[in-house]
């Protein structure tokens, strides 16, 4: 049992990567989600919060373990009248867990909850398991997911972070090392403070490493406003359809499955909208309830890229019954960052997975979604491409301006530029006139219009505009 432990807590183990290990033999964990009754639901601005339903935090935490090479032979909700400083769950729910432990083989219990050093020692101690708390929970899964150097530096420094106030003395023969010679040397730094001294250590080489690549991606960011592509970024829910909606409108291949955080590092897609209007797009790791905020801080380099986006669609999993909960927490986690969620100016809500709504659900939520593209949210389904064509739309008008129509006159010396108009303006009706010229009436954006006066002002003498 003590070599599994020794295994388990290595970050991101070697089994599960199928580094030199044997990934066809997933490690059995029981999972425990307790719930605090007494728990206050408000954050530090006191603003309150959407309260989840057991089922569902029992549901999420399964989808958590499943999402990396762990089996949930075992999970149950527990509820916690009174927490307890040294191990947050009563004397006899750590004895009856610690049952079924020993009872399925178990080699790792998973407690939903943020745990404390302590806590997490002495429920080591009781159970003779390894815990993982959420925490450590997530940042296992990152681990797993992360591909890019960008990616694995940040997992690795918040996972460094998570570690250095976890130290527990392993080494009692070590307990203090002594410094000089002979009998003269006072006594030297302990085992622990030593470890803590190269974590400290490696987490400043770590920022130093992560402040190069955020300075790379200032660099590609500056690259990217020298040639003006508004940037759109998708954000959401872990699970909520993200990287689906992203490779059904790019034709991407990113990872997409049914799986909590199936993607984490950010993508990012060229897109031309209907009226021609060039974006890029970006999709970026999905969010979470309770993501520690050392985490958030790691990811600060990735998640700029939705910071600077020109415009955000927030996807919402319409057919979970926590999707309003689950908005929320996106909120906040963006309250964090400087965005303002309810910013209609530069967010769109967009609900996803309408495909999985019986039909009253369906006509419900249709009716609530606003007709006016300016306005309410936009009722979509990934996989049946339903809506979409609306979602497009709206993110043209929203970053090229409304459409409005135009007649454009054209001399024969002009002709090279009809290509470019069709690619970029609708077209209602073409004329041929007896001169030999051509008269377009097209409908258009805001910026393609601006950029259409000034193409066909600078062509040859003769052409014309007229404005409706």
């Amino acid at each position: 049992m003590a070599r599994n432990r020794d295994a388990a807590d290595k970050s991101g183990t070697q089994a599960d990567k199928g580094e030199g290990g044997d990934k066809t033999a997933p490690v059995r964990a029981v999972v425990v989600v307790p719930v605090l009754t007494r728990q206050q639901a408000m954050d530090e601005s006191s603003r309150p919060r959407l309260t989840r339903s057991p089922s569902a935090r029992h549901d999420e935490a399964v989808g958590l373990t499943r999402a990396i090479n762990l089996d949930p032979v075992h999970s149950l909700v527990v509820t916690v009248n009174d927490p307890r400083p040294g191990t947050l769950l009563g004397s006899g729910k750590v004895d009856e867990i610690a049952a079924l432990v020993k009872e399925s083989d178990a080699e790792l219990v998973i407690v939903d909850h943020p745990l404390t050093p302590v806590q997490q020692r002495n429920l080591e101690k009781e159970m003779n398991v390894k815990v993982l708390d959420r925490t450590g929970l997530i940042l296992e899964i990152f681990g797993e997911r992360a591909r890019t150097k960008e990616g694995t530096l940040q997992v690795e420094l918040a996972h460094l972070n998570y570690q250095k106030g976890r130290l527990v003395r392993s080494w009692t023969h070590l307990e203090r090392q002594r410094g000089g010679a002979g009998f003269l040397g006072g006594p030297g730094e302990t085992q622990i403070e030593a470890d803590r001294r190269f974590l400290q250590d490696k987490i400043v080489k770590l920022k130093r490493e992560l402040e190069t690549v955020r300075r790379t991606r200032d660099l590609h960011r500056a690259k990217r406003r020298k040639v003006p592509f508004p940037v759109v970024a998708i954000v959401g829910y872990t699970n909520a359809g993200k990287s689906t909606l992203f490779n059904r409108l790019t034709g991407a291949a990113v990872l997409a499955e049914d799986m909590l955080f199936a993607t984490l590092d950010p993508t990012l897609r060229r897109l031309r909208l209907p009226h021609g209007t060039p974006v890029i797009l970006s999709d970026t790791v999905g969010f979470i309830s309770d993501l520690p905020t050392h985490l958030v801080a790691a990811f600060r380099a990735t998640l700029e890229e939705v910071v600077e986006a020109d415009l955000i669609l927030h996807v919402r999993d319409i057919s979970d019954p926590d999707t309003a909960a689950q908005a929320e927490d996106v909120e906040r986690i963006l309250g964090d960052l400087g965005v303002d969620a309810n910013d209609d100016r530069r967010v769109i809500e967009v609900w996803n997975k309408i495909d999985l709504l019986d039909d009253a659900n369906r006509e419900r939520l249709l009716g609530e979604a606003h007709l006016d593209q300016r306005q309410g949210p936009i009722a979509i389904s990934a996989i049946t491409g339903e809506g979409l064509e609306r979602l497009l739309a709206t993110i043209e008008t929203y970053v090229s301006g409304e459409l409005a129509e135009m007649t454009v006159t054209l001399v024969p010396e002009q002709f090279s530029l009809l290509d470019w108009l069709y690619r970029n303006g609708d077209v209602v009706q073409r004329t041929d006139n007896d001169d030999g010229s051509l008269t377009l009436v097209l409908r258009a954006t805001e910026s393609a219009r601006e950029e259409i006066r000034n193409r066909v002002r600078g062509a040859a003498k003769g052409a014309a505009l007229d404005e409706g």
